[in-house]
């Protein structure tokens, strides 16, 4: 009969668990029988010591088995899904899924709420009035099989992997979040629990992402698209970069606004470019190789779809958006040539403004946030507006204003331009 701590032990000094060590761990944490602080000191352990493939598969199959498994396969139409690991600006969840959805797939879609610099695709929706995150499986079974609307974007249940939610609380503050194995099953059990036929992955890195470097990036990346395929699960990854924001907004209400402009055929080129690569990849996957989703954001299909998906979780498509009581404009000492903006600088000024949350559970200002006017490469002139800050509390300007100081420089020579998708794991 294995116990705590012989578990710790053996993999503090680096040996393989065996499938009943891991089976036993996880779920005697998941029903309290193994103390928060046995499962800290293993954490720290597997961070110090790694996991191999088959003890990261089993980890995963452990955690998806604390709790109930979705299955979204007997969907009229393909179910497919997708993640990202988080960035800043990152607004891309919220037209992709319509877009997707009016290509012939279906997208169940759960995502989270924002914590520290990154935001949470459910606070941005949760601006819009009426709408709600919370839906019963059958609720999102009806969604998914609806003609007019195929796509949801919802919370997880607290049923879906609930080991991976206790866990994840203690690795938050044990200094163990950044173990490669522990990240990838904590993403790909609720993605595997959720029951989706097949997934595509961004997985970001640079100053803004979780991932600083590229090649940590594509470690993550590999142990993900690994326990998808040891699941049965088709999955793909794409490596996109997160040195500076994506798109003109950060900030919940802003950046809806921006995806409801890609979504009637505007919207700023890197969104659009991102939305579509993810959308081709996930329409692959799914097995629809005749539309091409350039040609739904064209035709207003996409944007059908969007109404139709907020509607049919509570929110008015066509109520206004909040908007920050003030705003406090930063604008360019000198002219030149923007040549950084550094997604973490802005990420943080953005929370301290109060579209953010620095502790989950606190409140957050659906209005507030950034809006860029330039980004790195674009010709700029003294005088000229560079940033709008929005927030209902001015007090916050002076300290977010700091913030961005640090994040940004005019220079006389444009950066060399770099790439936006970088690499592909299959």
């Amino acid at each position: 009969m294995p116990d705590a701590i012989s578990i710790i032990m053996a993999k503090r000094d680096g040996h393989v668990l065996s499938e009943d060590q891991i089976d036993w761990v996880v779920d005697g944490f998941t029903r309290g029988i193994v103390a928060d602080e046995q499962m800290s000191a293993l954490a720290m352990a597997i961070l110090l010591r790694g996991m191999t493939r088959a003890e990261t598969s089993r980890w995963t199959a452990a955690m998806i088995a604390s709790g109930q498994r979705l299955d979204f396969t007997d969907l009229p139409a393909p179910a497919v899904d997708k993640h990202s690991t988080g960035g800043v600006g990152d607004k891309i969840t919220l037209p992709l899924a319509p877009l997707v959805a009016a290509c012939g797939a279906a997208v169940p879609q759960l995502s989270g709420r924002g914590l520290g610099h990154t935001g949470g695709t459910l606070d941005k929706l949760e601006s819009i009035p009426g709408w709600r995150a919370d839906l019963s499986t059958a609720d999102m079974r009806r969604i998914l099989s609806d003609p007019d609307v195929g796509a949801v974007i919802c919370a997880a249940g607290a049923d879906l992997a609930p080991a991976d939610k206790k866990l994840y609380a203690l690795r938050d503050v044990t200094g163990t979040v950044e173990s490669i194995p522990l990240l990838a099953s904590s993403i790909m059990s609720k993605k595997i629990a959720e029951g989706t036929g097949s997934l595509v992955l961004d997985v970001k890195f640079g100053a803004g992402a979780f991932m600083k470097t590229r090649e940590g990036a594509h470690e993550l990346a590999t142990a993900m698209v690994e326990l998808g395929r040891d699941a049965g699960l088709p999955t793909v990854a794409l490596l996109t970069a997160m040195q500076t924001p994506l798109g003109l907004t950060a900030g919940n209400a802003l950046e809806v606004a921006e995806s409801i402009d890609v979504l009637q055929g505007g919207g700023p080129a890197d969104v659009v470019e991102l939305t579509l690569v993810l959308a081709r990849e996930m329409l692959e996957l799914a097995g629809i190789r005749d539309v091409d989703p350039a040609d739904r954001l064209a035709d207003g299909s996409a944007m059908d779809r969007w109404r139709a998906m907020i509607a049919a979780q509570g929110g008015d498509p066509n109520a206004s958006l909040p908007r920050a009581k003030h705003t406090e404009v930063v604008t360019a000492p000198e002219s030149g040539v923007l040549t950084e903006l550094d997604a973490m600088a802005v990420g943080i000024a953005v929370r301290q403004l109060g579209a953010g949350r620095a502790r989950q559970g606190d409140a957050v200002q659906f209005g507030a946030g950034i809006e860029l006017a330039a980004k790195p490469g674009d010709k700029v002139r003294r005088g000229q507006v560079l940033f709008t800050l929005h927030t209902d509390t001015p007090d916050t300007f002076a300290g977010a204003v700091e913030t961005l100081a640090s994040g940004w420089t005019i220079g006389s020579d444009a950066p060399a331009p770099s790439p936006l998708v970088v690499d592909r794991v299959s």
